[in-house]
């Protein structure tokens, strides 16, 4: 990876280093998905056979039905190995405890005599989960998306993936508790679960990462008057950073790093050091690691989009990584939570050398659907309370009102909406009677 000390770049210079990757954005990509979601939207279920035809070379005029059958998914749980099922249950039961520890408490308080304020929250009624198919079968995003689903109560939970489902997915949404599986994928799959077709229900959000096809889908339906669905965040290609002083292992660096490398040719890895040595050897890991992934061209191409940022110490470090909000940060120093304090964006932070970036994708019990290109900034990773929805309740006494009725009228005035002063005025004088 390109080497570049970040003191001696100029603002736009620093700007341009922490640009994601080049592959990203397309003119054409907009009017691309918006031709797949509006066929979908008319044309329902034939048009996602004729898209997982076009696509992913899949007949679906062979088949009954969209929906997996019980005896179909009962099949592909058998094809999978017990070591798989073992993995996938310790996975899960991380994730539950993880998750189950964010249950909301509800708030009661009363603000001033006779004024009861609530926060309250229940479960969004019904979700659509995507599942990545692809190169890679995404079975851990499954256990991501349905165990919080399933822990906040969400009542309909329905999974689509692109067929033919990978039958690891299928084992895991069924553990998870999901029985509602379909076999679509990309831009089309949003679009059905937004609009709903013969098949598919519709749902009140979205939730999933996927390619740029997915993401422009998911962006465009949210904005969509013709529906209403909500979607769980802005994403895109995978990214990291690492953060890594002297001390750090050097073999560890270049794995985190190609381990990132390997999910798509648009994805992007940093890495931000104050040791040249480091930033030298590291370059030297990559290539003798490259040479071993099944993967490697990928990987490679994604290599060509990243670069190491040499700092003058691990406060600038954390600066700099400020800036990118990464989706994931690894911080391998000497002393890493004296780093963290100085974090303020990024999805998933993992501490030390024995944190790799893969186990918050598999096992640990965080969540990996993370927001990407900057959005870390603003947005917050993907947690239990994004499948419910909350509300306030107020509720005021007779003495509640005579306490508090002056003070709202008098902002009511002076906003010059009278109707809102005589709902206060008009109680007021009732009381007075």
């Amino acid at each position: 990876m390109d080497i570049l000390t970040w003191a001696a770049l100029s603002a736009d210079e620093q700007k341009a280093a922490l640009q994601r990757s080049p592959l990203i954005g397309d003119s054409g990509l907009e009017q691309s998905v918006r031709a797949i979601v509006d066929a979908v939207a008319s044309r329902g279920d034939a048009a996602l056979k004729e898209f997982n035809q076009k696509f992913d070379g899949f007949n679906s005029a062979n088949i009954d039905s969209l929906r997996l059958s019980e005896s179909e998914i009962s099949a592909a749980s058998a094809r999978v190995s017990t070591e798989l099922k073992a993995a996938i249950a310790q996975a899960m039961a991380n994730i539950d405890v993880f998750h189950s520890a964010q249950q909301f408490r509800p708030i009661e308080i009363e603000t001033q005599a006779g004024v009861r304020c609530e926060l309250r929250s229940e479960p969004i009624e019904k979700v659509g989960l995507y599942i990545p198919g692809g190169s890679a079968p995404l079975i851990s995003t499954v256990m991501m998306l349905a165990l919080p689903a399933k822990i906040a109560g969400c009542e309909k939970r329905v999974l689509v993936s692109p067929p033919p489902i990978n039958d690891a997915i299928v084992y895991a949404a069924n553990a998870c508790g999901i029985t509602e599986i379909y076999q679509v994928g990309g831009a089309q799959a949003i679009a059905a679960l937004a609009f709903g077709t013969e098949t598919i229900p519709s749902v009140d959000k979205i939730f999933g990462p996927g390619n740029r096809y997915v993401t422009e889908a998911k962006r465009l339906v949210s904005q969509d008057g013709r529906c209403t669905v909500s979607i769980d965040m802005p994403a895109g290609p995978s990214e990291v950073l690492v953060i890594a002083d002297s001390d750090a292992n050097v073999q560890f660096i270049a794995a985190d790093l190609l381990s990132q490398a390997e999910h798509g040719p648009d994805s992007q890895v940093i890495l931000v050091t104050d040791s040249e040595p480091l930033a030298q050897a590291v370059n030297q890991a990559l290539e003798s690691q490259l040479a071993a992934l099944p993967r490697q061209e990928i990987a490679a191409t994604a290599l060509k989009g990243s670069r190491t940022i040499l700092v003058k110490d691990m406060q600038e470090a954390a600066l700099v990584s400020n800036r990118y909000g990464p989706e994931h940060l690894i911080i391998q120093t000497r002393f890493p939570r004296d780093v963290l304090n100085h974090i303020r964006a990024a999805g998933s932070v993992f501490l030390g050398a024995y944190t790799p970036e893969s186990v918050g994708d598999y096992a640990s019990g965080t969540n990996h659907v993370l927001p990407t290109y900057g959005y870390s900034r603003a947005v917050s990773s993907l947690s239990l309370a994004d499948f419910s929805r909350r509300f306030t309740v107020q509720e005021l006494s007779a003495k509640g009102l005579l306490g508090l009725g002056q003070a709202v009228m008098t902002l009511a005035s002076n906003e010059l909406l009278d109707a809102h002063k005589n709902a206060v005025a008009i109680r007021l004088a009732s009381l007075k009677d």
